[in-house]
């Protein structure tokens, strides 16, 4: 965000449109209109996109070339200012667009009050909130990409860490550490997926729709749309100004994207915990008690879990502004930055901690093995065997396998140490080769079907992974042209 400071002074009457009223509004009408104080941060946005206005109105013969030439100076000066932390938000401006035309206008003079010939703030704003998403998805989906790097490195680490597979949170079979990372990597591909589709969907430029029909000038709308990267114009001067769906998209693709970080940042909670003592978080982020010193919390995997809910809350707090309204811009629409701009500033900071935190977790792979063997992970081992060497059905060798496992759990104590004796009692056709697939180890590397979890596969997923997910992109094709200067 740009460091200048805000003015608050309210004038008598709007110079923007001045003409038609004689006083100025009320103090608090002049706090809920002005909208400065959040959306100064579309400064880049809007100087990229008033130069593509610029230039083209130059090249249409719009605009003289010596005023639009001495507009381009302008915006250049108008960057460096609010670059440099000295330029002065004014809330009586009540936008980023009127400041900076209004210091643009001081700098050149009456020439600068050309700029804003065959637009509105409508297209202007549409555009300018475009912009902004585009360049925020393409951080996201950067850093999005270091994650699954990060999880990849240590599922490579882990291609055959033995751990219990859950469901219901309850032991179910015994499954790799590796496999289990790689579920997540999988998670957040598809996140980039609906990342890269919000971005294609939102390309197309609303500059020349102007406040709701489009313009009596001779405007080349194709230039503009090229010159800032977008692959065309909108096609309709209504939904141009009045859409707002690429914000929507962004949310809902950033809110299941927080889901999967809130479910990863809650398997570390539970992991890291005495009881099963899996990972343990590094100091970096992990916190203290004030009053019990042995304490080490995992604040920050709970606080990615917490923050989703924010998130989730733009979302619908967007969708609830428009949901009602009626064709073209409303001033309702103001509110559809802070909800995005939170949500962005909130998913990129839990993204950052994430991927700090899986890089450096320790693993406790002793931890995880002991627990594969315990809880009877290997029953359906078992039952399979039953069915393969023993000719039953899964029915009935689920049946017979449930009733050895009573027999264990009776006993206290593991699958494999019940006597074959005692097994042969339930099922005569049980021989001593059962022992072969009752160990964790034996387990997880059984399940050799694609996408299972036996190492040589979780390999081969590890390098299918990066090849899909990790390989160099070619080239997206146009999106940041002059986006920053």
């Amino acid at each position: 965000m740009a460091k200048g400071k805000i003015n608050k002074a309210t004038p008598p009457a709007n110079r923007l449109w001045g003409g038609r009223f004689t006083s100025g509004p009320a103090e608090a009408m002049a706090r809920i209109n002005a909208s400065i104080g959040f959306d100064q941060r579309l400064w880049r946005q809007d100087i990229a996109a008033s130069r593509a206005h610029c230039r083209m109105l130059i090249r249409q013969k719009i605009i003289p070339a010596r005023d639009g030439k001495a507009i381009l100076r302008g915006l250049d000066a108008v960057w460096k200012e609010i670059e440099g932390g000295r330029f002065h938000f004014r809330a009586a401006l009540e936008d980023i667009h009127m400041n900076v035309e209004d210091r643009l206008t001081t700098l050149i003079g009456d020439a600068g009050g050309r700029l804003h010939t065959a637009r509105s703030r409508n297209d202007q704003v549409a555009t300018d909130f475009r912009l902004w998403v585009r360049d925020a998805i393409d951080g996201i989906e950067a850093r999005l990409r270091d994650l699954q790097a990060t999880l990849i490195a240590r599922a490579r680490e882990h291609a055959a860490t033995v751990m219990p597979g859950f469901t219901h949170m309850q032991t179910a079979q015994p499954v790799t550490f590796g496999h289990h990372l790689l579920a997540y990597v999988e998670m957040f591909g598809r996140d980039r997926g609906r990342f890269a589709d919000a971005r294609a969907r939102m390309n197309e430029c609303p500059l020349g729709a102007a406040a709701l029909a489009g313009t009596s000038f001779p405007i080349d709308r194709r230039m503009t749309a090229r010159d800032l990267g977008f692959d065309r114009p909108m096609a309709n001067s209504l939904d141009a100004v009045s859409d707002r769906d690429f914000a929507l998209e962004f949310l809902a693709a950033a809110a299941i994207a927080a889901g999967h970080l809130s479910r990863l940042a809650e398997e570390m909670v539970i992991f890291s915990t005495e009881r099963f003592g899996f990972v343990r978080l590094s100091d970096a982020f992990s916190t203290g008690s004030s009053i019990m010193p042995q304490k080490r919390n995992p604040d920050g995997a709970e606080l990615v879990r917490a923050k989703t809910g924010r998130v989730i809350g733009a979302l619908i707090a967007l969708a609830v502004v428009m949901k009602g309204l009626p064709l073209a811009y409303s001033k309702d629409m103001q509110e559809d930055k802070e909800p995005v701009f939170e949500a962005a500033d909130t998913f990129a900071l839990t993204l950052e901690v994430m991927t700090g935190m899986v890089a450096d977790m320790s693993v406790d792979a002793k931890a995880m093995r002991a627990a594969a063997d315990g809880a009877y992970a290997t029953a359906t081992d078992l039952a399979d065997w039953l069915v393969r060497a023993g000719g039953l059905t899964f029915r009935q060798a689920h049946h017979v396998a449930g009733r050895i496992v009573k027999l264990a759990e009776d006993r206290g104590v593991r699958l494999d140490a019940v006597p074959l004796a005692d097994m042969q009692a339930i099922e005569p056709g049980i021989g001593a080769e059962v022992f072969k697939v009752l160990g964790a180890e034996r387990s997880a590397a059984s399940r050799t079907s694609e996408g299972g979890t036996a190492p040589r596969r979780v390999r081969a997923a590890i390098a299918a992974a990066e090849k899909r997910f990790l390989a160099k992109p070619g080239r997206r094709g146009r999106g940041k042209a002059r986006a920053r200067r």
